[in-house]
């Protein structure tokens, strides 16, 4: 039988209506001929409840209780989903993670996959179970532990399991009926796009758009599977929502197929730090091992302001999400204390937003980098730092002009024209 993985988010299986909801798009795809893969989030809101009880309980908390502990919430929705189904006389049966097993690393919170054998459900399917209700975000490891995967976890799982059993396609189903081409609550003119390449994607989902977690694009991208994103709450059919696909699969490309943002950032500057050999590595080794997740990165020739002082001096700017900066600042100070490197100052302003224009149209069309700049300086948008890659450009700006130059960047592109 042709086989469909289909995963449900927290919202679409936030209470019981909605988990009878889910089931229903689940017996439909039955009804068409289909074994089903079905992946579930806890119910929305139960992680962070499960979380925030592990922290009151142990704050310096064991990982592997942790793990333990915030698994438990897709269980009881995977149970749940399991019993709805066979009330519809659907057969279905639900897996924990440990039961399918679901082989990952021992990264207690942020682990990896390893392998996903598909005999255990391939037997049950064999014996005429039509759906498999897999518990998302977590699995099992080689000392025998439960382990998650970190926050979003779900998405990948649905994607690790298209892989592993070829399906057809990956069915996301959230509160949202697709990938847009910027957020809708900024732009009114934001465009569902019908198919959007993995590379974009990509980009999008680390740059910020929250539709797809960025480690379930990756595995989708090298593993082929074609991903479709749609609503839980709307009547759907196979053109709806959104297809994340191959580039040959997309017939013409526009330029740019959407504007990214994240509000969340800050840009810190050491002043003044010598420029020899190796500065780069002694700034940015410590910050790594900190934790600190550095993005933007640009580097200029400082002035020295000392009378017969010879040596070459550089500024060094970089940009980090505005919770990290504590974290950053002291592995900064620290590197300084051990003699690693000196500096005249460090500068932080918590005030920024990254914005990105996405798109493979890139490749082969000039003039993008112009034609955003243009935009910004046409609406007094003064651009702090420039960072680009193929398929993307990136600029920090003040964060009060935000959702400005999101809207003057979406009509510049005219994103709202298919």
């Amino acid at each position: 039988m042709p086989l469909l993985v289909m995963k449900f988010g927290g919202t679409s299986v936030a209470d019981l209506s909605r988990i009878k909801n889910a089931a229903a798009k689940v017996k439909a795809e039955v009804a068409r001929g289909y074994d089903v893969i079905v992946i579930v989030s806890a119910m929305s809101g139960k992680t962070n409840e499960l979380v925030g009880w592990v922290e009151s309980t142990s704050p310096l908390y064991d990982a592997r209780e942790y793990d333990a502990v915030v698994s438990s919430g897709e269980n009881v929705t995977a149970g749940l989903m399991a019993l709805t189904l066979q009330e519809m006389d659907v057969p279905a049966r639900s897996w924990h993670g440990w039961q399918v097993p679901i082989q990952t690393t021992s990264a207690h919170a942020a682990a990896r996959f390893v392998d996903i054998p598909r005999a255990n459900i391939d037997a049950k399917f064999a014996e005429g179970f039509k759906v498999a209700v897999v518990a998302g975000f977590q699995g099992v490891s080689p000392e025998g532990r439960i382990t998650t995967l970190g926050r979003g976890g779900s998405d990948t799982t649905a994607v690790a399991f298209a892989a592993a059993f070829a399906a057809e396609r990956c069915d996301i189903y959230t509160d949202v009926d697709g990938v847009y081409t910027t957020d809708p609550r900024i732009s009114p003119k934001a465009r569902k796009l019908d198919r959007i390449a993995f590379e974009e994607m990509l980009e999008l989902a680390s740059l910020g758009a929250k539709v797809l977690q960025t480690r379930s694009v990756e595995l989708a991208m090298r593993y082929k599977v074609r991903l479709r994103v749609l609503s839980s709450f709307e009547d759907t059919d196979e053109h709806s929502g959104t297809l994340v696909c191959d580039e040959d699969e997309i017939m013409e490309s526009k330029v740019v197929s959407g504007v990214a943002y994240s509000r969340d950032e800050a840009k810190m500057t050491l002043v003044r730090v010598e420029d020899r050999p190796g500065i780069a590595a002694a700034i940015f080794g410590p910050l790594a091992d900190a934790g600190v997740n550095v993005d933007m990165i640009v580097q200029n020739i400082s002035e020295t302001d000392a009378p017969g002082d010879k040596r070459a001096y550089t500024d060094m700017t970089f940009s980090c999400p505005t919770n990290q900066v504590a974290r950053a600042k002291k592995a900064i100070e620290d590197a300084r204390d051990e003699g690693k490197f000196v500096y005249a100052d460090l500068v932080t302003d918590i005030d920024v937003a990254k914005l990105s224009v996405v798109g493979i149209g890139m490749r082969s069309h000039a003039g993008v980098a112009a034609r955003m700049f243009a935009a910004l300086a046409a609406e007094n948008v003064n651009i702090k730092v420039i960072t680009t890659s193929e398929i993307k450009i990136s600029v920090l700006i003040d964060r009060k002009y935000m959702e400005l130059a999101v809207q003057a960047l979406h009509d510049t592109f005219e994103l709202d024209k298919a």
